[in-house]
Formats: C-alpha cells, sequence, structure tokens
C-alpha cells in the first residue's frame, strides 16, 4: 500500500515543516531516506520512501539506524543540504510529488553546507535547492535539483525520465496537450487502526505489515532463511553422524582386514566373501571389491582402519560446531523476532547475522588486522589444515617459508582490492618468523592464491603443493616485528 495524494496532505498538514532547520541525514536503506528536521525546540524524523508498493513520508516515533555503509546519495545531501533550512512543503496538486525547497550555506563547491548565520542577514554562498519525493509505487523517486533547475543526483538514476547528475529536471513540465489519457479518480484517507495522529497510524501500519520494510515481510523472511539453514545443517549433522559411527568402530576394520588374509584361497560370491568369523564368532559376509584378490580388499580395509583412528576427532568436532551452528541458528531467529524496530531487522537479515553487535570472527591459530586487512597464521599442521579445509577461499593469498618447515600463513581477500606491499611483507615476516628458518633473521618464501594448493593425496595432513607461486624474500626487521607481535599479543620476544 503506497499512500495517496489525499492521505499525503494530511501527513504534511500535521508537521509544520516550514522554517526546519536540516540537523542530520540518515539513509537507513537503499529506498528510503530519513531527514531529522529541528524547529521550535522540537525535533521531527521524518522518513521518505519510494519503496515499491510501500511510497509514502511519515514522521519516525524513533531515530532510524545508521547505515553499514555511507551510501552515495545520504552524502550527496549531506555534502549539499545539511545545515540547510528547509523554506517551504508542498505536493504538487494531486500527484503524490513533495516538492522541499531548501536553502543551505556552503563555504565553496565541494564543501559541506554549514549553519546559517543570524536571522534577517544574507550569508554569502547561499544556495538554494529542490529536494523532490516522487512518491509512486514502481517509479519512486528522490531528486535534489539546484537553483539553476539541473539535477545535483537522484537516488534512482533514471535516465530516460532525465533523473542523472547533470541534466534538466523535468519533474515539473508539463506534459504535451492530449496525452495524458488517465481517467480522474476519487481518493479518501483510509481508516488505519491504532490510536494517535495519522502520522502516528501510518508508521504503526508500514511497521507491521506495509512494504519490504515492515515487520511481517521481515519475519517471514527471516524463518524461511532459518528453515532453509536448518535443513543444510541436519543434513550435515546425519551424515556426519553416520561417519562417526564408523570411525568409532575402526577396530573393526582391522578385524576384517585380518579375516581376509586368512582367508586368501576363498573365493568371493558376487561383492562379498562368505567366511568365519574367528574374532566375534560365526560367520559373516565381508564386502569385497571382487576385481581384486584378498591382500588388496584387506589392505583397503586396514587404509580404512588407520583413515577412521586419525580421523574420528577432526569428524566430532565438526559435529560438535554443526551443532553449535544449529542452536546458533534458533538464538539468530529468537533475536530477529523479539526486535521492534523493521529498520533494525532488514539490516540484521541483509548482514546475515544476529540483531545488535556482530562478534568478531575466530579463527584456528593466530589472526590479526593489519590496516584493514586479516591475516591468519596456522601454527601447527592441524591448525593449517583448518585453515584450508574451513576458514579460507581461493582468492585469499598464501604464503610459507621456502626450504623451511613452518606455518601457513594467509590473507583474506577484499572484494576488488590488491594486496598493498606493506601488508605482504608483514605477512611475510610472520611466515618466517613462525617457521625453522626464524634464527637466520630472514629468509626466502613463496605465494600464491589458495585456489593454486592441491592436497597430497594420503599425505600428512595439510601438505599442499602450490602451483603458480611467486617468490619474495623479506628480513626480520626489529621494528616491523615489534609491531606485529603486538598486535597479536606475543611481545615477549
Amino acid at each position: 500500500m503506497s499512500l495517496n495524494w489525499k492521505e499525503i496532505d494530511l501527513v504534511l498538514s500535521e508537521l509544520d515543516l516550514s522554517g526546519a532547520r536540516i540537523e542530520k541525514i540518515v539513509q537507513p536503506s537503499y529506498d528510503a531516506v530519513c531527514l531529522v528536521l529541528y524547529k521550535s525546540g522540537r525535533t521531527v524524523d521524518l522518513l521518505v520512501s519510494v519503496a515499491h508498493g510501500a511510497c509514502r513520508l511519515h514522521a519516525l516515533s524513533s531515530p532510524p539506524p545508521k547505515p553499514q555503509r555511507p551510501l552515495r546519495f545520504m552524502e550527496c545531501l549531506r555534502s549539499r543540504i545539511r545545515g540547510g533550512r528547509v523554506e517551504s512543503v508542498r505536493q504538487l496538486g494531486e500527484e503524490r510529488i513533495v516538492r522541499f525547497d531548501i536553502s543551505a550555506v556552503r563555504a565553496d563547491e565541494d564543501g559541506p553546507a554549514k549553519p546559517q548565520a543570524v536571522a534577517g542577514e544574507a550569508p554569502s554562498g547561499l544556495r538554494r535547492y529542490r529536494l523532490y519525493a516522487r512518491l509512486w509505487s514502481g517509479a519512486g523517486n528522490l531528486v535534489l535539483v539546484d537553483e539553476e533547475g539541473l539535477v545535483v543526483d537522484a537516488l534512482a538514476r533514471r535516465p530516460k525520465r532525465g533523473e542523472i547528475s547533470g541534466e534538466r529536471c523535468a519533474i515539473e513540465i508539463p506534459p504535451p496537450a492530449g496525452t495524458d489519457a488517465r481517467q480522474p479518480r476519487e481518493f479518501a484517507v483510509r481508516e488505519l487502526p491504532g490510536e494517535g495522529s495519522f502520522n502516528r497510524r501510518v508508521e504503526a501500519w508500514y511497521a507491521e505489515r506495509g512494504g519490504e520494510i515492515s515487520r511481517e515481510r521481515l519475519l517471514e523472511a527471516a524463518r524461511e532463511r532459518h528453515r532453509r539453514k536448518v535443513r543444510v545443517l541436519e543434513a550435515r549433522i546425519d551424515g556426519l553422524a553416520r561417519r562417526a559411527g564408523e570411525f568409532r568402530d575402526a577396530e573393526r576394520m582391522r578385524e576384517l582386514g585380518d579375516i581376509l588374509m586368512a582367508n586368501q584361497g576363498s573365493v568371493p560370491v558376487g561383492n562379498f566373501l562368505i567366511c568365519d568369523d574367528f574374532y566375534r564368532g560365526g560367520e559373516i559376509d565381508i564386502p569385497v571389491d571382487p576385481r581384486l584378490g584378498a591382500v588388496e580388499n584387506a589392505r583397503a580395509y586396514y587404509e580404512r582402519h588407520r583413515k577412521a583412528k586419525s580421523g574420528l576427532a577432526d569428524v566430532e568436532a565438526e559435529l560438535e560446531s554443526a551443532r553449535a551452528s544449529l542452536s546458533a541458528l534458533d538464538e539468530e531467529l529468537s533475536a530477529v523476532e523479539a526486535q521492534e524496530d523493521p529498520f533494525l531487522m532488514a539490516r540484521s537479515l541483509a548482514k546475515g547475522g544476529t540483531v545488535g553487535t556482530r562478534e568478531k570472527r575466530s579463527y584456528p591459530g593466530l589472526s590479526l588486522e593489519v590496516a584493514g586487512w586479516t591475516i591468519l597464521v596456522g601454527r601447527s599442521a592441524k591448525e593449517n589444515d583448518e585453515l584450508l579445509r574451513r576458514h579460507v577461499r581461493g582468492s585469499d593469498l598464501w604464503l610459507h617459508a621456502r626450504d623451511w618447515a613452518g606455518s601457513y600463513v594467509f590473507i583474506r581477500a577484499r572484494p576488488g582490492k590488491t594486496v598493498p606491499l606493506d601488508v605482504l611483507l608483514d605477512a611475510g615476516c610472520l611466515a618466517i618468523y613462525y617457521s625453522k628458518g626464524r634464527a637466520n633473521g630472514g629468509g626466502d618464501l613463496y605465494y600464491t592464491h589458495a585456489k593454486y594448493l592441491r592436497r597430497v593425496k594420503n599425505g600428512p595432513k595439510g601438505l599442499v603443493i602450490p602451483t603458480q607461486e611467486r617468490n619474495l624474500t623479506v628480513k626480520l626487521e626489529e621494528g616491523r616485528m615489534r609491531e606485529l607481535r603486538s598486535l597479536i599479543g606475543d611481545d615477549k620476544d
């Protein structure tokens, strides 16, 4: 449901925004902007939303959340009109287009808007803007226009309408005669449930069920996401539980190998060898590969016995982690269901985490942040293997000391960014420092992307063969190492 023109007029009549100062500008979502306005000792958080099916404007009863990162249109509005004054607000006829006439003082063309000085004075650098809010479902937009009638920026850039920077704004240009054949429609202010002003009832209606940013739709999305993730985790837990059950009976694999070795002259029947079980009594059908001899089949069972013994701890750790993730999903859903603010709910769902503060991710081994880059260090074969299996991606950078046993060091990739040389040198120093070559004060290492690492079949845990690697020589500089050790809490050496 979008507001009709009579409802928009009623909302504006309740607010009295003319003369208000624009103190803050917040963009809580990609299709909504909130103007924080101050007038006569009262602050109004005015939300303007152009979301499909939920175009409207109304006051908010509580401040909206700040976006996770600066958004383009919000930054443009802040640079142009923050600190300015709303001279007038009016709707253009019955068109559901609201026009804000704004005057703002700017230090220069690129500087931020500044508060106006003493009333009655004409400060230098005064500029006038028009902010249009077109509240048409499916074609809504916010457009900032300068005093020359040129578009400064638009929330949604629509070239066909001329709503891109530098184009002349055509919002108030009437269409040619005879091009509008629409029949006039009668509109009325709808009776919305609740108490208080029409603004308050509009806010409550949209918060509960209106548009994409509503508790009803967000809860539905959160529950569907929860069901989908639970299905995946439950399937994984079932598979891990079966593997753990097989691994717990690892000794049986050795026994079956011994039985096959003791029956080398027997002929299998199909895919089974029928023989006496001298360990547990009775007769047993042992699954075998008929293309292989008894010795080769026995070796396969001995290999399964070896892997089961070494892999049980890892499978049980994975099983415990999967069960913990399942519990965390339930906690996430409960947190979303308890949240009343739809904007906070939407932001939580967008980032895929819980409502509230996000906890720092933990990794096996050591981890540190350098100039915004995450560096991971595996100090043992187990930590190296854990990082490779569950925590790094193909685009992450892998470093290792050449000709020395030591740690795997990873630099987590960042979209569209190249690893700076200083960060590469820091990671290289850590690779040498946590290797057998530390005493040499430096050394050679090689690095490549994790996608070019190939595991060694039946090799030791964590062992890989790199391809497309590059060489790097580093020196363990005292100042650099002191700073790195302080970041990882190891500043004793």
